[in-house]
């Protein structure tokens, strides 16, 4: 990414704590923009613009629950009216809660569809207001290779990446006239805290459909979503980018 590809532009990244979330901060940062980090962690965002290397001012960290519609609503609010703009929303806030369909509690589905799904529909309503009226805007969300193939014992979680990819592309036809874009960036097997926990065994057996042969790494990720986040995409709307070491083949 060009390091000042987004020079002067306003994000707001949810689920930007750690992990993937806190890569892409540190990538758009880098690009130039002012990125307002959200997350629930509050103890994992303390240290969160010193982590990233942003400059003063380049990370405005806030702690919230995404799945509040009215709170969610209320932090765009108060973006939009002090920085003026919003040009970049970044749905990446996503749990799991892994089982066996036919084993699988109703809470455990219904709170994976609220984080991963709901708070997408909730951030891309309220901040779309403000990119129509704006004329501009990219709005990328976090789906995964589960979302597009399904995974044993995901059903919760692959229901609500393939929600998402559902709601990227009728965002993309629905806002396309007012110049704002919306792709989707579908992750594959990524080297992440949650991934080092699994057993060796499950480990290979996922390298074993990675023709590349290796797990990504949350970089990989990031970059993908800054690029769909600036200008270099600006003809590139309604698009689920597979970003998984060739596993979606």
């Amino acid at each position: 990414m060009q390091t000042d590809s987004m020079k002067g532009k306003v994000a707001i990244v949810t689920g930007a704590a750690r992990g993937i979330g806190r890569e892409i901060v540190r990538e758009l940062v880098s690009g130039g923009a002012t990125v307002v980090a959200v997350d629930l962690l509050a103890d994992a965002m303390a240290d969160l613009a010193q982590a990233v290397g942003a400059a003063d001012g380049q990370v405005d960290c806030r702690t919230l629950d995404v799945t509040n519609s009215e709170g969610f609503t209320a932090l765009v609010e108060d973006v939009a009216a002090r920085y003026e703009h919003i040009d970049v929303l970044v749905n990446n806030a996503g749990i799991t809660r892994d089982g066996l369909l036919i084993r699988m509690e109703d809470a455990d589905w219904e709170k994976v569809i609220k984080v991963n799904l709901t708070s997408a529909f909730i951030g891309t309503r309220a901040v779309g207001k403000y990119m129509v009226r704006q004329r501009s805007g990219s709005i990328v969300n976090m789906a995964s290779y589960s979302g597009i193939e399904g995974n044993r014992g995901q059903a919760n979680y692959a229901a609500s990446k393939a929600g998402l990819i559902g709601l990227t592309k009728t965002t993309a036809k629905e806002l396309a006239g007012k110049k704002v874009r919306c792709n989707a960036v579908a992750p594959g097997f990524i080297k992440t805290d949650m991934t080092d926990a699994l057993p060796q065994q499950a480990k290979d057996i996922a390298l074993s459909l990675i023709p590349l042969k290796e797990m990504g790494l949350p970089q990989d990720i990031a970059k993908a979503v800054a690029f769909l986040a600036s200008d270099d995409s600006s003809y590139i709307t309604g698009q689920v980018l597979s970003v998984d070491g060739g596993m979606h083949m």
